[in-house]
C-alpha cells in the first residue's frame, strides 16, 4: 500500500514539473488592427467604359509586432492563424448594388441588389519579398456564386520609407455570380436590346496592379496605386461587354491607413 501511495505520489510530482505552469490562449501576444479607405477611380460597373470615383475600406488584424506586406487589393480580413511565414483566417467585402440608375448600359437589366461576399483567405509570404494570396467567398444577397481572387505580390523598399509593390492577379468565379452581372435572359434581352446570354462559371479576369507606399510615421502610412485587367472567359463573352463595354479595365487611386497596436 505504501509503494503504491509512493507510486502516486511520484506520478503527480512528474506531471506537475513536465506540464506548462500556464497555456496562453491563441489570442495572446502582439497584435495589429489596420483601419483606413481608398479613394478609387474605376469603370462604373465591371465592364463598362465610363468611370466613377468609389470608396472602399481597409480592414486588416494579424498578428505580430510588425504589420506585414499587404496589398490595396486585399479585402477586409481577420487572421486567425498567423505563424510569419502562413497567416489565414476569415475575409469578406461589401458589394454595392447595381442598376441603371448608375449607367444607361444597364437599362432593362434586372438589378443586383447590396450585398456581401464572406469567406476565408491564405496568405503565404514565400519570402521576404513575395507575397501570394488567395481569397474564396460565398456570395450573399447580391448574388449566389463563389468567387475566388488569386494574386501575387513582389515588394521592396526602395528607402527607408517608400516601398513599391506590383504583380499579377486573376479572378475565377461561378455561375452564380457571372450569371448576375453578365447573364441576359429573354425578358431582359427583349427590355434592354442585348443579346441573350447565359455564362457559366470560370476565370473572368486576369491583370497587373502596382503600388508605391510611403510611411509617413510607423504608424501612418499612404499609398498611390493603379490596376489593369482584361475581362476573360464569361465576363468577356457577354453582350453586355461585347456591345456596350469593354474588355479592357483600368483603376487607379490613392489610399491612407493607420496601424494600432494591440496586445
Amino acid at each position: 500500500m505504501r509503494n503504491a501511495k509512493r507510486f502516486a505520489m511520484l506520478a503527480i510530482s512528474t506531471f506537475a514539473m513536465a506540464a506548462p505552469v500556464h497555456a496562453e490562449p491563441f489570442w495572446s501576444g502582439d497584435w495589429y488592427l489596420t483601419l483606413g479607405g481608398s479613394g478609387i477611380s474605376a469603370p462604373v460597373y465591371e465592364g463598362a467604359k465610363d468611370r466613377k470615383l468609389f470608396f472602399s475600406p481597409i480592414i486588416s488584424l494579424g498578428r505580430g509586432k510588425d504589420a506585414r506586406f499587404s496589398s490595396r487589393n486585399d479585402n477586409p480580413s481577420i487572421a486567425l492563424f498567423d505563424n510569419g511565414a502562413i497567416r489565414a483566417g476569415i475575409a469578406g467585402k461589401l458589394v454595392r448594388p447595381r442598376d441603371a440608375g448608375d449607367s444607361a448600359d444597364l437599362r432593362g437589366l434586372s438589378e443586383v441588389r447590396w450585398g456581401a461576399e464572406v469567406g476565408g483567405f491564405v496568405d503565404v509570404y514565400m519570402t521576404d519579398y513575395l507575397r501570394a494570396r488567395g481569397e474564396l467567398r460565398q456570395g450573399i444577397r447580391a448574388h449566389d456564386g463563389m468567387v475566388a481572387d488569386l494574386s501575387l505580390d513582389a515588394f521592396t523598399d526602395i528607402a527607408p520609407n517608400l516601398r513599391v509593390s506590383a504583380g499579377p492577379r486573376a479572378t475565377y468565379a461561378t455561375s452564380g455570380y457571372t450569371e448576375a452581372y453578365y447573364g441576359v435572359d429573354a425578358a431582359e434581352s427583349a427590355a434592354s436590346g442585348l443579346a441573350q446570354y447565359n455564362p457559366d462559371g470560370g476565370f473572368t479576369s486576369y491583370g497587373l496592379g502596382a503600388d508605391i507606399t510611403w510611411a509617413a510615421t510607423e504608424a501612418i502610412s499612404v499609398s498611390a496605386f493603379t490596376e489593369y485587367k482584361r475581362l476573360a472567359g464569361p465576363a468577356a463573352d457577354s453582350s453586355l461587354v461585347r456591345q456596350r463595354g469593354t474588355e479592357n479595365q483600368l483603376m487607379f487611386g490613392v489610399s491612407a491607413r493607420y496601424k494600432f497596436g494591440l496586445n
